[in-house]
């Protein structure tokens, strides 16, 4: 059994849920069309942060730059979703295997307080979605030295 980790558990930026059953019940039960936007729901999306920003990359293959949306709500929670549309079907196909998945996906994620959530950037290049969320500076309090009398 491969253990899949959505999230850290322990991080309190991520509003994601792990579920220990979601690779096991994924070889099991199979993708059928009535499960269609449950097994696209959960776009995989990578956080990684650098000096500079907060970088989250999401890989949507198959997706429009047109069908996703980022945004930025309550003042500091990054909402990625977007649609995958279903392959038109003809009558006279024979399918032997339905593995890729189509419909409504979106992830939220709680931006700590040093983001810059005006300053949000966001690109699409090979079925990648990168979006950039700069950090504000950190300032370092002023030291004033005292002078020591005596």
């Amino acid at each position: 059994m491969s253990l899949v980790r959505r999230s850290n558990v322990f991080d309190p930026f991520s509003l994601d849920l792990w579920d220990p059953f979601d690779s096991v019940f994924r070889s099991v039960v199979p993708a059928t069309s009535d499960n269609d936007t449950a097994a696209f729901a959960n776009a995989r999306i990578d956080w990684k942060e650098t000096p500079e920003s907060h970088v989250f990359k999401a890989d949507l293959p198959g997706v429009k730059k047109e069908e996703v949306k980022v945004e930025v709500e309550e003042g500091n929670v990054l909402v990625i979703s977007g649609q995958r549309s279903k392959e038109k079907e003809d009558k006279n196909d024979k399918w032997h295997r339905v593995e890729r998945s189509s419909g409504q996906f979106m992830r939220r994620f709680r931006l700590p307080e040093n983001a810059k959530v005006d300053q949000v950037k966001a690109g699409m290049e090979n079925g990648v979605l990168t979006v950039t969320v700069p950090k504000a500076e950190v300032k370092k309090p002023d030291v004033k030295a005292i002078e020591i009398s005596g």
